[in-house]
């Protein structure tokens, strides 16, 4: 599955409780992300989905809440860095069931939420093409073809919220935070460009060819520092971050069409 042990271990003991607890009604496990992208490391959070025939009932979402509830705790790496959700298998037939809540679980978080945070575009398109299956049929079976113009028409809407969203939670004052935005608007960028999905580390080297000479310093220096990992005490430098919002303005306008594309 990975080439991480632990993980793997976990995927096992996490699919066969999901099976257990959700009976008749469990259609597969099966990880998408960088996992399924490639490129996966350490830093990654390792995201999986769980389809299910029928609505999770209320005894099934409070087994799962307890289940996502304890996995944290036990001792590990990896059960600190879990995330996905429970689709219904309907909803990923076709893409009229995009943008409805799944029972979601954040990364690292213990407390479950109904969230639309998988149901997109970017993760349809990933499971289906990509996805590693742990349980059940292949995902070309059952998850609708992503057209790249959907993929499109989502970072276009996407790109000009981005570090509006990221505010939310994090600062990109903070190097993670700038890290984490040069490499989210470069993958945004990639998909735009291409109509399709690429990993954190593809998307910098793509963009470090294809966005010409005046970005390159940038996202060279997001692609060096994701060995760094989070520190909330690592502070960014101010001009990386006056850079950070010249190339998110940039983006901006390449998605609005305000300017040429340099692909």
């Amino acid at each position: 599955m990975t080439v991480y042990p632990e993980l793997n271990q976990l995927l096992q003991e996490l699919t066969s409780a999901a099976r257990d607890l959700l009976g008749d009604s469990f259609a597969g496990a099966y990880l998408q992300g960088s996992f399924a992208l490639g490129d996966a490391d350490l830093h990654s959070d390792c995201d999986f989905l769980i389809p299910v025939h029928r609505p999770v009932t209320e005894a099934q979402e409070s087994a799962l809440r307890a289940l996502h509830a304890e996995i944290p705790a036990r001792p590990g790496f990896w059960t600190q860095h879990l995330e996905g959700s429970y689709p219904l298998l309907a909803d990923l037939r076709t893409l009229d069931g995009l943008g409805r809540d799944w029972l979601y679980v954040d990364h690292g978080w213990r407390e479950m939420q109904w969230s639309t945070h998988c149901n997109s575009e970017v993760v349809r398109w990933t499971l289906r093409e990509y996805g590693v299956t742990l349980a059940g049929p292949d995902p070309k079976t059952f998850v609708e073809v992503v057209p790249p113009e959907a993929l499109r028409a989502r970072m276009r809407a996407d790109i000009p919220r981005l570090l509006p969203d990221l505010a939310t939670w994090v600062s990109i004052e903070m190097a993670w935070g700038q890290r984490y935005a040069v490499t989210t608007l470069c993958r945004m960028l990639y998909t735009l460009a291409e109509g399709r999905v690429c990993s954190k580390k593809a998307a910098l080297l793509w963009a470090i060819d294809a966005l010409g000479t005046k970005w390159t310093e940038l996202c060279r220096r997001a692609l060096d520092g994701r060995a760094l990992g989070f520190d909330p005490e690592d502070a960014a430098d101010p001009v990386v971050v006056t850079r950070t919002i010249e190339l998110a303005d940039y983006a901006r306008a390449l998605a609005a069409g305000d300017t040429v594309t340099p692909w």
